[in-house]
């Protein structure tokens, strides 16, 4: 009889952020699958888990695969993890379980945490519809086509940035989206966790370590689903459509007329009230 293929959602950061379930698991299993087993051993280590591991990453997931599928068909329980998080969310992972749905060997997931959404839920923007991206390609101008292609695009955009690339991304991204609202998390559930919140031409860029969630909001003028010429409209009307399209507080979608405007956020604001006195 087969065994069962696991995916374990591991902690980000903080290594109290791990299910009950996953640590029963984890415990229960007779190999797991990693893709630091140096990284996974510090997890384990930490919660007296005492268990076989072997790697499993981009570099030998063809040739490991091979021998996880056998020992799965042969009756072993395995546990799949990633580094951090969510496993195959831009990890390995997807060659392994493909093979183990077409032998018919049960592939069980371990819910737990992902940064992506981790980060959505703290961004402040309107998290009901997006496209999670991932990681864009390294070269510029690869990457920067990418973004053009996602232009497009009304939902937010998700994307996970290396620290040594996240100015040429941002700068990419404001090339070619435009300038519109985004967040950085950074050092996510960790002692120095972060998020700038700003327009992709102001957002502060700092110093980290670990790899970034970045949050480009969608574009300025789809509110209700048709681009609509601001000039047109009064601030005040502007502000309102912002308000009920994207969720935003009052403060934020003025914030964004003014910038569509060319205005200081105070003068945006005075010719608000004096609109509002006519």
């Amino acid at each position: 009889m087969a065994g069962m293929l696991y995916l374990v959602a591991t902690p980000i950061g903080n290594l109290e952020d791990i299910t009950l379930r996953a640590l029963r698991v984890l415990k229960e299993v007779d190999l797991i699958a990693c893709e630091d087993t140096r990284h996974t051993r510090k997890l384990l280590a930490h919660y007296q888990i005492s268990k076989p591991t072997v790697s499993y990453h981009e570099h030998n997931e063809a040739e490991r695969g091979a021998e996880l599928i056998k020992k799965l068909e042969a009756g072993s329980n395995i546990a799949l993890v990633s580094d951090a998080g969510t496993p195959l969310i831009s990890d390995p992972g997807f060659r392994l379980v493909r093979d183990a749905i077409d032998r018919n060997i049960e592939v069980v997931p371990i819910p737990g945490p992902s940064a992506f959404v981790a980060a959505l839920s703290a961004s402040g923007l309107p998290a009901s519809e997006f496209t999670f991206v991932g990681f864009l390609p390294a070269k510029s101008s690869a990457r920067l086509q990418r973004l053009k292609e996602l232009a497009h695009i009304k939902s937010m955009l998700v994307l996970y940035e290396a620290p040594h690339r996240i100015k040429e991304t941002i700068a990419d991204a404001l090339a070619a989206l435009g300038d519109r609202d985004c967040v950085l998390a950074r050092e996510l559930t960790k002692i120095h966790e972060r998020f700038e919140r700003a327009p992709l031409s102001e957002i502060e860029i700092p110093e980290a370590r670990g790899e970034m969630v970045l949050i480009i909001g969608p574009p300025i003028d789809h509110g209700a689903g048709q681009p609509q010429q601001t000039s047109e409209q009064s601030i005040s009307e502007e502000v309102r459509r912002l308000m009920r399209s994207e969720q935003l507080d009052q403060k934020s979608a003025l914030k964004r007329v003014a910038r569509l405007r060319g205005l200081s956020k105070s003068e945006a604001y005075r010719r608000m009230i004096r609109e509002k006195r006519a």
